[in-house]
């Protein structure tokens, strides 16, 4: 396939290009091209960037596809830039071994509209008491390269060491969802003034920021490399800050609703603004999106959890914590950073597609906008405004917080490896 994207900018800077893409890649970047037969993109100056890499998504496939399937997922991933997820391994049957990661890395493939790259299960069954097997996983078909118990915290300190021992073996990334358990029993929101007001019992941000002390120490030991998941507290900032500064190989993500929600929102009750970890206060959001500016935290991932109205659509203690996240990702990060100052689109690009690339050792995702490179691609329009509803998104489900919310920024086209995946509005098959 050939296409011609006519009068895009490149990181949203400098005067609009065009870029002819032949046979995956970017074949030519100049000025009034053309060429014969080719599919025309007329872009009218707006953004080009590298397609974006999600390392934390859910797609809840094999065991819940009443709330998404891996299909419904890539086309959400698609329609939000993304050219590449990371499927977590909390499905059921859990992915804590070969065959179930070559399952979803075969559907996957099947599906085509994202690459999908299953995450392994760092114990058996995410039950904290014996290690997968992360080898079998890595050496198989699925090639995994990162491991995490996503949904549970490893709390066990020497399964934990053991896990980044295995993993530097295997030049992997251990993921960490860092909740000291004990003390987050029955906790249901941000421990805080609205938790206390509202009669909700407190999850103390320790509880996060001593589980990423301990790891990274750990970590650094160990001399692997770990990556922690949705941070969501001002001092695992500070905590990452120190660990880098000794030279320890940690990465983190955060997510955009930690980045532009908080435990305000807890009023209503509503449980569409249940989340773990909880929505935490402003000056939590405050300091996190410093942190992502600076690079102290490397960069965005949704943590897309699609749910039933069922698990939802209930009281607020029985409700399952998730939002969804990758139709609206991008706007988001528009709203919270670009608009504020804190990042430009060549910034976007950095947090959004070229870290979490290097962070999970993708070679063709992330790459420069430049002759010769894969043809992985979104383009933006930056003046777009939009409402978010819900139940337009390609998922199963529908339970985003941003419901109702106008948001600036829009996908307009996504491709993977010179195929556009996604259109107007829409996935393509």
């Amino acid at each position: 396939m050939t296409t011609l994207i006519k009068g895009a900018r490149l990181y949203g800077a400098g005067e609009p290009v065009d870029l002819l893409i032949r046979d995956g890649v970017i074949e030519t970047i100049g000025a009034d091209l053309s060429a014969h037969g080719a599919e025309i993109v007329e872009a009218q100056g707006q953004v080009l960037l590298p397609g974006f890499v999600d390392l934390h998504v859910h797609l809840r496939e094999p065991g819940r596809e009443d709330t998404e399937t891996i299909a419904t997922g890539s086309a959400a991933a698609a329609l939000g830039g993304y050219t590449a997820v990371f499927a977590m391994a909390n499905t059921d049957p859990v992915a804590d071994n070969a065959l179930i990661v070559e399952h979803v890395h075969a559907e996957g493939k099947r599906v085509g509209l994202v690459d999908v790259h299953p995450v392994g299960a760092v114990t058996v069954g995410l039950a904290g008491a014996k290690l997968a097997e992360l080898g079998t996983m890595a050496k198989s078909k699925a090639n995994v390269r990162m491991f995490s118990d996503d949904g549970h915290c490893v709390h066990d300190p020497l399964i934990m060491r053991r896990a980044l021992e295995y993993s530097k073996a295997l030049d992997a990334v251990i993921a960490q969802h860092a909740e000291e358990p004990r003390l987050t029993v029955g906790a249901q929101a941000h421990e805080g003034e609205n938790a206390a007001r509202l009669g909700l019992q407190g999850w103390p941000a320790a509880a996060e920021e001593s589980i990423v002390a301990r790891d990274c120490l750990l970590a650094q030991h160990a001399g692997a490399r770990l990556h922690i998941c949705h941070v969501s507290t001002a001092g695992t900032v500070d905590v990452l800050r120190w660990a880098k500064q000794r030279g320890t190989q940690v990465s983190a993500e955060v997510t955009p609703h930690h980045l532009l929600l908080t435990d305000d929102r807890l009023d209503t009750f509503d449980p569409v603004n249940k989340v773990n970890p909880p929505l935490r206060a402003a000056s939590d959001a405050q300091a996190l999106r410093q942190a992502l500016a600076e690079g102290v935290v490397d960069c965005v991932a949704t943590d897309h959890a699609p749910h039933a109205v069922q698990d939802k659509d209930c009281e607020w203690a029985a409700a399952r914590p998730g939002m969804l996240g990758l139709q609206t990702a991008l706007s988001v990060i528009a709203r919270t950073m670009v608009e504020t100052g804190l990042l430009d689109w060549r910034g976007v690009a950095r947090v959004m597609s070229e870290r979490p690339a290097a962070i999970a050792g993708l070679p063709d995702q992330g790459r420069p906008l430049a002759q010769g490179e894969p043809a992985n691609l979104v383009l933006v329009d930056p003046e777009a405004r939009w409402t978010v509803r819900g139940r337009e998104f390609a998922s199963i489900a529908a339970n985003t917080p941003f419901e109702g919310m106008e948001l600036p920024a829009r996908v307009v086209l996504t491709m993977l490896r010179g195929e556009i995946t996604a259109a107007d509005g829409k996935a393509r098959a």
